[in-house]
């Protein structure tokens, strides 16, 4: 009998030991723990979003893995040229917007290493400023029936698809921003008042009604698509580990939307939605102020910018021009 239980234990042993989750590997190196205070300061002290925080650290590894590469971050080696050649590499190949935030997070980073004393010159005031003038531009969109193609060619078959579905449908109907859709918890969805909690920018709470087809989009996703899992984040990962979807999952599902369809417009972000909303209710004879208060525009004159699309309404006030047919 001793035998019979000492050769049990040791089975469960070895199994014990096969089976035995490998040690988490925790990031020691200078530069890992460098980026971890500074992701700490900007928690605690500036008391950023998550999602801005991810932003931020993602330039900040880039530029001391290129400046630094395996070495340890000598910071108060770093001289305004190597600032200025990471600039010109990265303006190159992202959008203005994106220049913009690259140039704010370096910005943040080296006035977060003054304060700390890691360097002795302030040099986020040797950063140059990017050219992005407010309605410089014309906000791209697709017309209505593109965007009904758009929700058509999901494959509401699979688990993904119909993920993909739901996701897709809060964009165009009520022109979330993907960060938003992110963030949505199963707390938010307010099933008896047929409303939706959205956590917008400014960590604001705002509360906005949920149309029939978003709703049975979301209820036919969680009853039957849904996995079962720990996270309250809406949108989960289809495939384990079962937790919220990554910070580009929205812009890949709308890039990945898009070519199902066959669209190819220039601009494939997930606010190409938002901003196919806000164009055609306001073609729709929908007023500014009407849009704003949708898409939660804190400023009125962040929502000037759909007026340039209003070729019609702008035919009507256009002044003749000098020395034309009258």
């Amino acid at each position: 009998m001793r035998r019979l239980v000492s050769s049990f234990l040791r089975i469960c042993v070895i199994v014990t030991t096969l089976h035995r989750p490998p040690a988490l590997q925790v990031d020691r190196t200078p530069s890992a723990c460098l980026i971890g205070a500074f992701e700490a300061f900007l928690c605690t002290e500036r008391g950023l979003s998550r999602s801005t925080v991810v932003h931020y650290l993602t330039v900040i590894r880039r530029f001391l893995n290129e400046r630094f590469g395996c070495k340890v971050p000598h910071v108060d080696r770093l001289r305004p040229q190597d600032i200025h050649n990471f600039l010109l590499r990265e303006i190159q190949r992202v959008s203005r917007s994106h220049g913009k935030l690259v140039i704010t997070a370096l910005r943040s980073f080296l006035r977060f290493l003054l304060q700390r004393g890691a360097i002795q010159t302030d040099l986020a005031c040797t950063l140059p400023g990017v050219a992005c003038w407010r309605l410089s531009h014309l906000p791209r969109s697709l017309p209505p029936d593109q965007v009904e193609l758009l929700l058509a060619c999901c494959d509401r078959s699979t688990p993904a698809g119909e993920r993909d579905y739901a996701i897709l449908l809060l964009l165009a109907r009520l022109g979330l921003r993907g960060g938003e859709v992110l963030a949505m918890t199963l707390d938010d969805l307010d099933w008896e008042h047929g409303e939706i909690v959205v956590r917008g920018k400014g960590q604001r709470l705002e509360r906005l009604p949920m149309p029939s087809d978003v709703g049975a989009a979301l209820a036919s996703y969680l009853c039957d698509v849904r996995p079962a899992c720990a996270t309250r984040r809406v949108f989960i990962r289809m495939k384990a580990p079962h937790q919220g979807l990554a910070v580009a999952a929205i812009c890949c599902i709308v890039r990945r939307a898009l070519g199902r369809a066959g669209l190819d417009p220039e601009f494939k972000g997930a606010h190409l939605l938002r901003h196919s909303l806000a164009t055609n209710l306001l073609r729709r004879g929908a007023t500014l102020g009407e849009i704003g208060q949708l898409l939660r525009h804190r400023q009125p004159t962040t929502t000037q910018i759909y007026a340039k699309v209003d070729i019609a309404a702008l035919r009507d006030i256009a002044l003749p021009w000098p020395g034309g047919a009258s």
